[in-house]
């Protein structure tokens, strides 16, 4: 009988350390490939309850099942799309009332400038000038940058539809494929690991869909009251890029307070659009995120900031959208391993309860050894 080999600790360390750096070389050069396959993999996970209903409930062929899925899936989001291109449409129709009262505001904040810090409204003029120059002779190509870019998003879309119709239509030849690879006395393992692969991320991606209603609802109500124009655009649009971490509250607070021009220039306004914005987001982090989004995956804040910028590093907002459900399932996997396990446990959020009384007890049988 084979023994296991043990290796020093100096040894193990090296070997993880080169294999992260492998992975990450791997996933860095293959993003282009990897993260639509991902992106498919979990909305795949999302859909898996209404293509069980079709396939086996139903009874219908797994193709037709497949196709009838995902073409469900698009249509949802097709209607998204659709609702805000309307929308967008009547806030490119107040264009011009935007740009004169763009202009009020920027010339009453000149004069604020001029009275506050004593710098003339032609030297802030001539500054503003420098920078757009500049701004300009760096952004050459820009245009065609910025088409090249809406190609590729548009060609992932469709990778991402067609690699989720492939995982629904072969989501048994890979589950046969992966008890393959390992001996039929760990198959009760890798289903139990699977199960829980699949609920997590399940209840992640739900757990983001009612969290994206609830930031949607909460500063559309909020934009409401103080009276802005569009609330309805404009909580949808912060709802849905409030999925994009850090970032996309930031630009959804920009194009709000730019939306916010159609109606008046007033300071106040802004003033009060940032209010909102603020008091949503204390509620999102502090309320929702907690309750909804870290109770479902069960990773620490501390390893989610690395991932999440980790994956903006490598992939872009698609990696940063992707980090936290990746690390869910690290955790998973490291949580049933033996060899994995302190890894898993450093990336949970739980805090072992009476913390200084282990501390002191380990202290103790340190120096019973000794």
């Amino acid at each position: 009988m084979n023994q296991p080999l043990t290796l020093p600790f100096y040894a193990k360390l090296t070997f993880i350390l080169l294999s992260l750096i492998c992975i990450s070389l791997i996933v860095y050069i293959g993003s282009d490939v990897i993260t639509p396959v991902m992106l498919a993999f979990m909305f795949t996970v999302l859909l898996l309850p209404l293509h069980s209903l079709l396939h086996l409930k139903l009874r219908f062929p797994i193709y037709i099942a497949s196709f009838i899925t995902v073409f469900v899936f698009v249509l949802c989001i097709a209607g998204i799309l659709t609702f805000l291109s309307f929308q967008i449409t009547d806030l490119a129709n107040d264009f011009d009332i935007i740009k004169k009262n763009a202009i009020a505001f920027y010339n009453n904040l000149q004069s604020y400038i001029h009275e506050q810090f004593q710098i003339s409204i032609w030297e802030q003029k001539k500054y503003i000038e420098k920078v757009t120059n500049d701004s300009v002779q760096n952004g050459s190509g820009t245009l065609g940058t910025a088409i090249g870019s809406l190609s590729d998003v548009l060609f992932n879309c469709m990778l991402v539809v067609v690699f989720t119709f492939l995982f629904l239509l072969y989501k048994t030849h890979f589950i046969l494929f992966l008890a393959k690879l390992f001996d039929k006395q760990d198959h009760a393992k890798l289903l139990e690991i699977i199960t829980h692969i699949k609920i997590s991320i399940n209840n992640y991606i739900l757990g983001l869909i009612f969290e994206m209603f609830v930031v949607s609802i909460l500063t559309g109500l909020g934009l409401w009251i103080i009276g802005a124009k569009y609330f309805i655009l404009l909580g949808l649009m912060t709802g849905i890029l409030n999925l994009i971490p850090y970032i996309g509250i930031t630009i959804a607070g920009i194009l709000t307070i730019l939306s916010s021009l159609t109606g008046t220039p007033d300071v106040s306004m802004i003033v009060s659009i940032l209010v909102v914005n603020i008091i949503v987001q204390l509620i999102d982090n502090n309320v929702l995120v907690p309750l909804i989004i870290n109770s479902k995956v069960e990773i620490n804040a501390f390893v989610s900031i690395i991932g999440i910028i980790v994956g903006g590093g490598v992939a872009g907002i698609s990696g940063m959208f992707l980090a936290i459900p990746l690390l869910a399932i690290l955790k998973i996997i490291f949580d049933r391993i033996e060899s994995l396990e302190p890894w898993g446990y450093v990336m949970g959020n739980h805090m072992p309860k009476k913390f200084t009384w282990r501390i002191r007890k380990l202290k103790n049988a340190n120096k019973n050894v000794d």
